[in-house]
């Protein structure tokens, strides 16, 4: 068994290396480890899973204000752009198309068609991709989508240029491939409300 403990700590400690916790306490961590195992723990599990986990949601978000800065340069270069449209909450966008009807309203089930990026391209979503639109409830996305949908007519196509606080803010899926902190953009095909 020694071999196989060994071959475990090294295992967690590449593990805590790849999330750049080089940093941790092995003194206290081989503490914590033995304890836990005698039933002696200072804190229970669920104590210490909200505990790291919201060290690494301090640490993801100090790693992002390079990327927030980024994000905010870009949005305002961006609203300096010929056709750009930004509203009170500072989403921006523009219309490819207008489209034809009425408006969707916070209360709306949409079907959309739609690509998402980051600001430097990469994509991290498409219905393009999966070949089918989307329906869902207005009000159950992101607020820039809330609003964005509700500028738009079926039957049009908008570009829209998200800030953070209007997207996923710091608080980004964990596995996802959306950082902290980051604006999106979005291509939008209204294709019906209902």
């Amino acid at each position: 068994m020694e071999e196989i403990s060994y071959a475990l700590g090294v295992l967690f400690a590449k593990n805590l290396q790849d999330q750049g916790l080089e940093s941790i306490s092995t003194t206290e961590m081989a503490e914590g480890l033995a304890n836990q195992m005698k039933g002696e723990a200072r804190l229970t599990p669920e104590q210490a899973n909200e505990m790291v986990g919201e060290f690494m949601q301090a640490k993801q978000v100090e790693a992002s204000a390079g990327y927030d800065a980024e994000c905010k340069a870009f949005l305002g270069e961006n609203a300096k752009k010929d056709g750009i449209q930004t509203t009170a909450s500072g989403l921006q966008y523009i219309h490819e198309t207008v489209g034809e009807g009425d408006s969707p309203t916070a209360a709306s089930t949409v079907t959309v068609h739609y690509r998402g990026t980051l600001i430097d391209g990469t994509e991290f979503d498409s219905s393009y991709s999966r070949g089918e639109p989307i329906s869902f409830p207005l009000g159950n996305v992101i607020p820039g989508w809330t609003e964005g949908l509700q500028l738009m007519k079926p039957g049009g196509k908008t570009m829209f240029y998200i800030p953070q606080n209007l997207a996923y803010g710091a608080n980004p899926n964990p596995n996802g491939p959306i950082p902290p902190l980051a604006a999106l953009i979005f291509e939008v095909e209204l294709i019906s409300v209902q």
